[in-house]
């Protein structure tokens, strides 16, 4: 079926802002609480799931900025 509705049970991907915050709260609670061996290590693969989604929207925003060429054109970069 092209062009499905996305239902409710599909999340949509946070932006870049809300991964970094995400992923400040995790490095607070690591670095600030007790918590167990099986917590941390879950904390640390949500933690490199962000990173992921973070380096993929830096990659499709450099990919986007514009140079200005010799004749005072834009070219993408």
């Amino acid at each position: 079926m092209a062009g499905r509705k996305k239902t409710e049970t599909q999340e949509k991907e946070p932006t870049l802002e809300e991964c970094m915050q995400e992923l400040d709260a995790i490095l607070k609670a690591l670095d600030g609480e007790e918590i167990s061996l099986e917590d941390s290590f879950a904390m640390y693969q949500k933690g490199m799931t962000l990173l992921k989604i973070c380096n993929e929207k830096i990659d499709t925003v450099e990919k986007k900025i514009l140079i200005m060429n010799g004749d005072g054109g834009l070219d993408e970069f």
